[in-house]
């Protein structure tokens, strides 16, 4: 029987794994943020956690932001983005919306109109393509506020974007002349 609530925290543990700290387990991961499917269930179960091919392939299958993918033969696993270690996903440029989204905590509004978003700890910082994800995405930080992001006219100014397999929009910084807060209606 496949128990939802221990999953989430397998899946908080292989998120964290591959995307910042590999040597928590020891886990060997390539320059494209690769880990063998086999080496991660290997070295998951020997630090206290029960997993199978099929959990695994349970949990990124269902992980509702879809955080991981397998390679086609499944003998390989990587995070999508949101690394705080270098690794190069293979991102293609991407010609972005005329608009993107940021969602983030109110306590962060101040900082980011005085100098823009900024990747942080991460590789790059992230933008989805609705409100909505926006929104769900700043409950995380707090009480929910939403940027929207001139992001086509960022494009014609230079800058540029990448989508990630799980739909992230991706730009390595925004300058805060090209942000506008969304009021809430």
């Amino acid at each position: 029987m496949i128990n939802e609530k221990e999953n989430i925290k397998i899946s908080k543990f292989i998120s964290l794994v591959l995307r910042h700290k590999p040597g928590t387990i020891d886990l060997t991961i390539d320059e494209n943020g690769w880990a063998a499917t086999l080496e991660l269930i290997e070295k998951m179960n020997t630090h206290g956690f029960h997993i199978t091919q099929e959990l695994l392939n349970h949990i990124v299958q269902t992980n509702n932001k879809k955080r991981f993918s397998f390679n086609e033969s499944k003998n390989k696993i990587r995070a999508c983005p949101g690394h705080s270690i270098e690794v190069e996903l293979e991102l293609k440029e991407t010609e972005p919306p005329s608009c993107l989204y940021h969602g983030t905590g109110e306590k962060h509004i101040s900082s980011i109109l005085n100098t823009g978003l900024k990747k942080m700890n991460r590789l790059h910082v992230h933008l989805s393509s609705d409100k909505e994800t926006a929104i769900l995405v700043g409950q995380r930080h707090g009480k929910p506020k939403v940027f929207m992001v001139a992001a086509g006219e960022m494009s014609a100014d230079g800058f540029l974007f990448y989508i990630s397999a799980n739909n992230v929009w991706l730009t390595h910084s925004v300058p805060e002349k090209y942000l506008k807060l969304v009021e809430e209606e």
